[in-house]
């Protein structure tokens, strides 16, 4: 599975005094079972990209290619496209609206021609991988919480199973925890199930905890494209487009600064945690000619 960009141009406003760029030659590729973070500032073209990775918009010029085919070429099934590219809006529960979440997360499968069994089957399997306990399930959905919304309406793209499961800010205004157990979902299905991943977030510690790979955007173009790693090493550009690092790269550099010498490639807690206690290590301390933290004079 493979989804290349090549050249893509949006224009909106085509033609008239009000004309501009949402996209400007834009072009990368997306490997099967990558997960890939999107970031840029609001206005940056995330949201106008990742319409065009399902055809739900039409390029000004330029391509989009899944599997490598042209999907705006004559005969091309777009329906089935988006059965194969799902996407989740921002603020998805918006778009609940049947009587009970079963009947809810059915009607993708439904709308792919299976019958009402066959939907149920999908529906189940899809609700118990985003974690919604059976006794929601016959319950209307607006009777649920922010976040098992936000499951459901997530299930009922998985239902459809797709190959790719593109969100857009999948956490916008849910509690940490509820965050957490959402993005810790779509972890999983990413490891467990190899699905291709497209997450895009204003939150760089997610994007630095979970993406593989992130893509910046800036002013409709294109501006990085890497790892976390080499991506967020660009902390000072991707300031001026209005963004930033994890807040742990600049405790990183403030640390180097002081002459602390832990990596500065550093994008998580979870690495600056260990690599500080490696650098506790005794015998680290000793090779580097350092005495070891501790109370002064006592060794500890």
């Amino acid at each position: 599975m493979s989804i290349r960009a090549d050249h893509l141009c949006h224009l909106y406003g085509e033609g008239t005094a009000f004309e501009q760029y949402a996209l400007k030659d834009v072009s990368f590729e997306i490997g099967d079972g990558e997960f890939v973070g999107l970031i840029g500032h609001t206005g940056s073209g995330k949201s106008t990209l990742i319409q065009h990775l399902n055809g739900l918009l039409q390029a000004s010029s330029g391509k989009i290619y899944y599997n490598g085919e042209d999907i705006d070429g004559d005969g091309y099934d777009r329906r089935n496209l988006r059965s194969r590219v799902g996407l989740v809006f921002q603020y998805p529960e918006h778009q609940l609206f049947e009587v009970d979440v079963l009947s809810d997360v059915c009607f993708g499968p439904k709308n792919q021609g299976l019958s009402r069994e066959e939907a149920e089957v999908r529906a189940r399997e899809a609700l118990t991988l985003v974690g919604l306990e059976e006794r929601f399930w016959d319950k209307s959905p607006f009777e649920l919480s922010g976040g098992q919304k936000r499951r459901v309406a997530i299930a009922g793209v998985l239902a459809m199973q797709p190959e790719v499961l593109i969100l857009d800010e999948p956490t916008a205004g849910l509690d940490p925890r509820g965050r957490d157990e959402i993005l810790d979902e779509i972890a999983a299905l990413h490891k467990d199930r190899g699905m291709t991943i497209v997450l895009v977030s204003h939150s760089m510690e997610d994007i630095a905890r979970y993406a593989d790979r992130i893509l910046v955007m800036n002013h409709g173009e294109k501006r990085f494209d890497g790892p976390p790693r080499e991506v967020f090493a660009h902390y000072r550009e991707l300031e001026e487009m209005g963004l930033a690092a994890p807040q742990i790269t600049y405790v990183v550099h403030k640390l180097r600064e002081h002459g602390i010498s832990i990596p500065e490639d550093i994008t998580t807690v979870e690495e600056a945690r260990d690599a500080i206690l490696e650098l506790l290590r005794p015998e680290r301390a000793k090779a580097s000619g350092r005495q070891t933290w501790g109370k002064a004079g006592s060794g500890e």
